[in-house]
């Protein structure tokens, strides 16, 4: 496996869904920069299930601890280790299907390319559990963008095919955080909970699309060609386990435009070179463009789900069916939120380290 992400600012993921805990390593965050256990808990706290009939049952307090690398309230420039303990396993709610296949999981990859050794419980270091440390490390990352002016945001733009108004920064900022869905949307909020009511009592689940937006990014990120910004911040996202794809700006609907229609066109605005019109979703070249950066991502729905299913038995290697119990999100949607901040505020603050924009001491 490979759990690192980042160049300078880089974060290591470590643990399992029902192991002891969850956690990451953040090296390359520079000294100084004030922080406690306050930033982090905030960005966990809105990750945590309850907030809406979509979530889990499974309630982990998901309270944070700092092992290493702040002192009096400011970080070292030494590496920080971050965990939050898993206190409501359940192994037995696996233990009956271990061996048969769930459909939509890594069950099957993970068995074979470590050879039967992976964590079966929950689905392992495949779990969506694993998005809690990837929050803590974006928590640190978006307070040492917030140094240099940047600011992101996501929220629910779609569940189940229905679709959110489009909402402006400050619009999303104002209503998305009070929406147990967080959309910015309320009509649609209301229409998306009610679809989800019923997916669940028909014992299925549903997928959606996020919407995230980072503003007052600086122009020059990304380091051509290969390590493009647009291309790290898709690989960084689709480590969120159900992201199945990503687009920028107007994304796949470019394909359907004409050039006159997609081409963003440029402008003085006093000093400043900007666009009329953000097609390109503030990424030119793979380099950021001073407009906002705007990403969504298509989260499929739950994998588990309790209506019955066809799969194999890999014990016996026969034919099964399989019916997943336990306890699972209807909708992933509104939890998977923070952790799409989370990714965008890690791969920016890498690059804002890379271009030399953060100092080695903040001060």
């Amino acid at each position: 496996m490979h759990n690192s992400i980042g160049r300078l600012f880089t974060v290591t993921s470590f643990g399992e869904s029902h192991g002891r805990c969850v956690g990451a390593v953040i090296d390359g965050c520079p000294a100084g920069l004030p922080l406690d256990e306050a930033d982090i808990q905030k960005d966990l706290d809105r990750r945590r299930a309850g907030g809406s009939g979509a979530s889990t049952t499974r309630l982990e307090p998901d309270k944070v601890e700092v092992l290493s690398g702040v002192s009096d309230g400011f970080t070292t420039g030494a590496p920080i280790c971050l965990l939050v303990w898993n206190r409501d396993v359940s192994e037995a709610d696996y233990e009956s299907i271990r061996y048969r296949l769930r459909p939509g999981h890594a069950d099957f990859t993970a068995h074979v390319k470590y050879g039967g050794f992976s964590d079966w419980r929950g689905g392992g270091r495949f779990s969506g559990r694993i998005t809690a440390s990837f929050v803590m490390a974006g928590a640190i990352a978006r307070k040492l963008l917030g140094t240099i002016g940047v600011e992101i945001i996501a929220h629910t733009v779609e569940i189940g095919g229905i679709k959110a108004k489009p909402a402006g920064f400050d619009e999303v900022v104002k209503k998305a955080a009070a929406d147990p869905l967080r959309c910015a949307d309320p009509a649609a909020s209301k229409k998306m909970a009610a679809l989800i009511d019923k997916a669940g009592k028909e014992g299925d689940s549903l997928g959606g699309v996020i919407e995230g937006i980072a503003r007052h990014v600086p122009v020059g990120l990304g380091e051509p060609v290969f390590d493009n910004l647009d291309g790290d911040l898709a690989k960084a996202l689709l480590a969120i386990p159900a992201v199945k794809g990503v687009e920028f700006g107007a994304g796949f609907a470019a394909a359907r435009m004409k050039g006159s229609e997609n081409n963003d066109a440029f402008v003085l605005r006093g000093d400043r070179v900007v666009t009329v019109t953000n097609n390109a979703g503030g990424i030119l070249g793979g380099i950021s463009s001073g407009m906002p950066v705007v990403v969504r991502v298509a989260v499929k729905p739950t994998t588990s789900i309790a209506g019955e299913q066809a799969t194999v038995d890999i014990q016996k290697m026969a034919a099964a069916s399989i019916s997943v119990g336990g306890r699972h999100d209807v909708c992933i949607v509104p939890r998977a939120v923070p952790a799409v901040e989370a990714m965008m505020a890690v791969t920016l603050a890498d690059f804002a380290l890379r271009a030399g924009l953060l100092p080695g001491v903040i001060r």
